[in-house]
């Protein structure tokens, strides 16, 4: 139709004519398209419910999305935080009417309406349990579709997930031991540390401070000086015992003053370290900006950021190399890939947090998004012990210092509810060991 025949008929009244027409042709196509493409049966979500379980001494806690589809239900790892009470409530109290009813494949919807839903966002709680739930929901995509998670994530852009092991003593004779192992199990990417985060062991007793009314039998002391003198030794003995070959890895855990911590990072470049992990505490994260300044050493951090302000500008400035967010303190796998989508166009690489107290449907979630991202840098790894194994099948493989996950549907690994119950959460809740300034001052990781 040209203009001229465009214009008369808008002159004449003929408007509705043509776009009833195309209307026709629309409605002639998408039947055309439904035919060839049959769209899955709507589903609905008929329960949400936390099942918290402690095998092996550590706790995790899960989100399980049942739908009304018989025997279809997803899994999601909601611990990070450890305040399995207070999870239990958000999910059970709220997130379970307020989702009964609605299409678990929506899942950018429910990601966002979950975070809107009591106007207050972006704390670790409601992002734990939007995480599980969000990883759960994926989880019962993949199982529709037939597919494991990281096809619908867009493919393998690896064949395995590269991972870093831990070595740590008490002493350099015992760090060597555990690196040397390491070694021979495959690890080209080890992270090298020597007794508490922040703290040698330097056979001093920790003082009692509940005499001058606060502490705790469990808090430690970590002392500023001893550290920054160990901690190029580490790296001078690792290369000087295990070569150039290995990548060695250092976590600072936020324990030093800031200009203390970078001293310190500036030091260590010498030694060619893989990354040297949160050199700040995210209340001080302005002093990346004069880190980078002073060296070129690779940073990694994140792994206490909750809100988006926290790391766009880092990534978005380039302070930062590797982005080390905890995917259930940001909310799981949806806003993770947007996350890693951004930082690859800064060149930020991703490592994301994977302690021994994160699930392993948490870790085989992160290995998914691994394996569909361009910009993956390193994966932390864990050993699990028989009474996980007992709880949770269909777990990763670990060869030659990678992680390979099966190619069952979803993220392929089933949670036996009857063997979690069988170890059930302590009593008495956990809380941090604190560690202090040897004048009992709270260091602030």
């Amino acid at each position: 139709m040209n203009r001229r025949t465009a214009l008369s008929l808008l002159s004449t009244g003929s408007t509705a004519g043509v776009v009833g027409a195309s209307l026709c042709q629309n409605e002639a196509r998408a039947a055309d398209f439904s035919a060839a493409t049959p769209a899955m049966e709507r589903i609905n979500i008929t329960r949400v419910k936390m099942i918290n379980t402690h095998p092996n001494g550590i706790g995790f806690g899960i989100v399980k999305v049942e739908t009304s589809e018989p025997g279809l239900w997803g899994i999601g790892c909601a611990t990070g935080v450890r305040r399995y009470a207070t999870l239990t409530t958000a999910v059970e109290e709220y997130l379970d009417p307020l989702l009964r009813g609605k299409d678990p494949d929506n899942i950018e919807d429910i990601w966002q309406t979950v975070n809107l839903s009591s106007y207050w966002r972006n704390g670790p709680i409601l992002n734990t349990v939007l995480a599980g739930l969000d990883q759960a929901l994926w989880d019962i995509k993949g199982k529709r579709a037939g597919l494991p998670v990281y096809r619908l994530l867009g493919g393998k852009c690896r064949f395995a997930v590269d991972c870093y092991g831990h070595a740590s003593g008490g002493d350099m004779p015992a760090l060597k031991d555990s690196i040397a192992r390491l070694r021979e199990q495959g690890f080209r990417h080890i992270r090298i540390q020597l007794g508490a985060y922040g703290s040698p062991q330097l056979a001093k007793p920790n003082p009692d401070f509940r005499a001058a009314g606060f502490g705790a039998a469990s808090d430690t002391v970590a002392e500023i000086r001893p550290y920054m003198k160990i901690v190029p030794k580490i790296f001078e003995m690792a290369r000087t015992e295990f070569g150039d070959e290995p990548e060695f890895l250092h976590d600072i855990h936020e324990m030093l003053p800031p200009i203390d911590a970078i001293n310190l990072v500036k030091e260590l470049e010498q030694y060619r370290p893989f990354f040297i992990e949160d050199p700040f505490s995210p209340e001080d994260i302005a002093y990346f900006k004069i880190l980078r300044q002073q060296t070129a050493c690779p940073i990694a951090m994140g792994e206490l950021f909750n809100n988006p302000q926290e790391w766009l500008g880092l990534i978005t400035d380039r302070l930062i190399d590797f982005i080390r967010i905890h995917l259930s303190q940001i909310g799981g796998i949806t806003p993770a890939m947007k996350v890693a989508r951004l930082a690859e166009w800064f060149n930020v690489r991703t490592a994301w947090h994977g302690p021994g107290n994160t699930s392993p449907i948490g870790h085989v979630g992160q290995a998914h998004i691994d394996l569909a991202i361009w910009n993956f840098g390193i994966q932390e790894q864990v050993h699990w012990g028989p009474e996980t194994h007992e709880v949770f099948s269909g777990l990763p493989k670990f060869e030659n210092g990678y992680m390979v996950v099966n190619e069952a549907p979803g993220f392929g690994v089933e949670l036996d509810e009857a063997a979690a119950a069988k170890y059930p959460l302590p009593d008495e809740p956990w809380f941090r060991p604190i560690v202090r300034r040897p004048d009992g001052t709270p260091v602030r990781p």
